[in-house]
């Protein structure tokens, strides 16, 4: 749209004022981190300045704190819209530090600088030569790409500095139990924690004797005060991962970022004993004591309790080797419990079967979740479709409203331009909302698939596993094993977070959705 110059009456000494040049300020930072700096001062000041240079009178500011150029939830921004359009004519152009602070996104650049070029403003930069000459256009056209350029490799550029400190030995996440995390200027990444790395290296220790279970060593390690920096009991599961941990004889392994390396930091144990404590984990070595921990004899040895004592049980032959002979039984200074081997692994069985859901039940579950997470992705196809609909329908409107001005002459100039331009900038925001439109892919059906095909037969799935595939149905089960008491199992063992939504409820197929990304190869095999 041309703009005709506003001619002024001249002053007393027959010089003639300078048209007033309207300009409003955009200035933004998209974390709030940013805001408690000096980026909105030093923007500000710069594009003040350049208003100056140039002549332009500044009507308004608009600062954006905190927000991202990625969406149109940028609130200053509609109101820097909405002030553009109701001053119409007043407003010449829109000055922002650079074009990185105005969009990040080339689509989304373009049309704003469109909807904003309908309404005679251009778009100016303090920091860059752009303006409406062929050359300026670009060079915005360049600067517009080389910002979503930016925006595209600044989490490419992050990953590569991950990687490179990680390569360098630097441990770059929250430290592991027994670490601190410390300073950059120490030379370091971690440090040992004075409190708990002496008694991660006694749990290491213990373990590669051979002589105590994992659930042994956590009691132990727990009654001498190991505790998480949150002041909690370390769990069966994250003391697994912890003895599995190489960090703790100084090595950074990260299989995401494909580097393994010797780290910057001292180990907490030698590599003798870590590796000792993985073949007794694995049973691959023969281990102090009368028997391997990890024996298909006794596949319930260290997971079931004593409920006199507390403590695991073990298992032992008396004569011959039939299951007439083989026995569970408490420690030597316990002895509560002495129990056939055919006798609790077939209250075991029994207690499993109690604990699986019927097939029909389960099928029931399965129907109800697979309903409402078709229902929650109906959902968001819905306001995708919703989205598009509304660009359609402002276009729409654009349409009869030109037909209306243009052949029916039913509406003033006046009255056509200010439907116009509000509905264009309705447009251009919905066009921008459309594009950022996405669906997540999940094979939710899949899973529940596995889940009803094995859940209802862990059962008769413990008896015919081998002694690995049973260790893990078990703790599927009961992940913190379950108390004996010499003739039945204790009921109130905790069972898995998984079970508790396989009760009927009104949110209960809602929570098992946010549940759902339950990997199927962490359970037995099929």
């Amino acid at each position: 749209m041309s703009r005709v110059p506003i001619t002024l009456p001249a002053t007393h000494n027959g010089s003639k004022l300078r048209p007033m040049i309207g300009a409003v300020i955009y200035v933004r930072v998209s974390t709030k981190e940013q805001t408690e700096n000096l980026s909105l001062p030093t923007q500000l000041r710069a594009c003040e300045e350049y208003c100056r240079r140039e002549g332009y009178e500044v009507l308004e500011r608009f600062k954006e704190e905190g927000e991202s150029a990625k969406t149109t939830d940028r609130s200053q921004l509609q109101n820097l819209l909405k002030y553009c359009r109701t001053r119409k004519g007043k407003v010449h152009f829109v000055v922002v530090y650079n074009l990185t602070r105005f969009a990040r996104e080339k689509y989304d650049h373009f049309a704003l600088h469109a909807h904003l070029k309908s309404l005679g403003i251009s778009l100016r930069s303090a920091t860059e030569p752009i303006d409406d000459t062929s050359t300026g256009k670009l060079m915005e056209g360049v600067l517009a790409s080389f910002a979503q350029f930016d925006n595209d490799v600044r989490s490419d550029r992050t990953r590569a500095g991950m990687r490179a400190a990680l390569e360098l030995g630097r441990w770059t996440f929250p430290a592991p139990i027994g670490y601190l995390n410390s300073p950059k200027w120490s030379g370091k990444s971690l440090v040992p924690d004075p409190e708990r790395a002496p008694l991660i290296a006694r749990a290491f220790e213990e373990l590669a004797t051979g002589r105590f279970t994992k659930q042994e060593v956590i009691a132990r390690m727990t009654e001498t005060g190991l505790r998480t920096r949150r002041g909690l009991v370390l769990s069966p599961q994250s003391f697994g991962q912890m003895v599995r941990n190489s960090i703790y004889i100084g090595r950074v392994e990260s299989p995401d970022y494909g580097v393994s390396t010797r780290g910057d930091f001292e180990p907490l144990i030698d590599e003798a004993t870590f590796y000792r404590v993985q073949a007794v984990l694995d049973g691959r070595v023969v281990v102090a004591g009368p028997r391997p921990r990890n024996h298909p004899d006794f596949p319930l040895r260290g997971f079931v309790r004593c409920e006199a004592c507390g403590r695991p049980l073990t298992g032992s032959w008396s004569k011959g080797r039939n299951d007439h002979y083989a026995y569970y039984h408490c420690q030597r200074q316990c002895r509560a419990v002495n129990v056939s081997k055919a006798k609790l692994e077939g209250l075991f069985v029994d207690e499993l079967a109690l604990l699986q859901p019927t097939p029909g039940y389960m099928r029931l579950v399965k129907d109800r979740v697979l309903c409402v997470w078709q229902q929650l992705t109906s959902e968001i196809k819905d306001r995708a479709a919703e989205s598009e609909r509304r660009v359609k329908a402002i276009q729409q409107k654009l349409d009869r409203l030109d037909e209306a001005y243009l052949f029916a002459q039913t509406i003033d100039l006046t009255s056509y331009e200010r439907q116009r331009d509000k509905l264009r900038e309705e447009l251009t925001l919905a066009q921008i909302d459309h594009h950022a439109e996405s669906i997540e892919e999940l094979d939710v059906q899949g899973i529940l698939a596995f889940a009803e095909r094995v859940l209802p037969r862990a059962a008769d799935l413990w008896v015919q596993a081998s002694l690995n595939q049973r260790q893990r149905l078990q703790q599927l089960f009961l992940p913190d094993g379950i108390a004996f008491d010499g003739n039945r199992f204790n009921r109130t063992a905790a069972t898995a977070p998984f079970f508790k939504y396989l009760a009927p409820g009104e949110s209960a197929e809602e929570s098992l959705v946010s549940q759902i990304r339950i990997e199927p190869k962490a359970a037995v095999a099929r």
